[in-house]
């Protein structure tokens, strides 16, 4: 009669662990998703190699998918958005009509297989932990450094001088042009 009484508690016992071994994060990876050129998104666990080879790994339905910065338009891993270009993957600092982004891979001279064919990738320019500023609209790329800042500053936010204010602030510390970026994007007549 005991056995009886204890084998429905034992059998949902069973269920809530299987449940629960299937939400735990898998070591070395983290929660997230990759967006494919085509706009398809995969979600699933996603180990960070963005650093070490310009790449993510995806874990979904028990399968690994390695995907080069080459091979997708953005990821997220945690709460990290990542945009790609050219193969090199940008950390999203800010996000708007212009986005500041910060280098977090080189692809450059990396081998890549299309077909029978190996391309070496030229990557972007710069280097990782540099800055860029990215046009949405004429989807264009620059590299902000002391020496750019004046010129990419004039070019990216025309005339508006609340903007350029923050942005002259910047010159000793490239990653506070964020607020200028911030200011920009939010200014009223677009």
């Amino acid at each position: 009669m005991k056995i009886l009484k204890l084998l429905p508690a034992f059998i949902c016992s069973l269920f809530v662990l299987q449940a629960t071994a299937q939400t735990e994060v898998p070591k070395g990876f983290s929660t997230g998703k990759v967006v494919l050129p085509d706009n398809t998104v995969v979600t699933g666990f996603i180990k960070d190699n963005i650093r070490k080879d310009a790449s993510v790994v995806m874990l979904t339905d028990g399968k690994e998918k390695k995907y080069n910065g080459g091979d997708i338009a953005s990821a997220v891993v945690g709460e990290t958005n990542y945009n790609c270009m050219k193969g090199d993957f940008f950390k999203v600092v800010c996000n708007g009509e212009l986005t500041f982004l910060q280098k977090a891979s080189n692809a450059s001279s990396k081998p890549t297989q299309i077909g029978n064919e190996v391309f070496f990738l030229s990557g972007t320019e710069g280097k990782p932990g540099d800055y860029f500023i990215y046009e949405n609209k004429n989807q264009q790329l620059k590299l902000v450094s002391k020496k750019t800042l004046s010129t990419v500053v004039a070019n990216s936010f025309g005339t508006y001088a609340p903007a350029i204010e923050k942005a002259k602030a910047a010159q000793n510390d490239i990653a506070q042009l964020k607020d200028a970026v911030d200011t920009y994007n939010s200014r009223v007549e677009k």
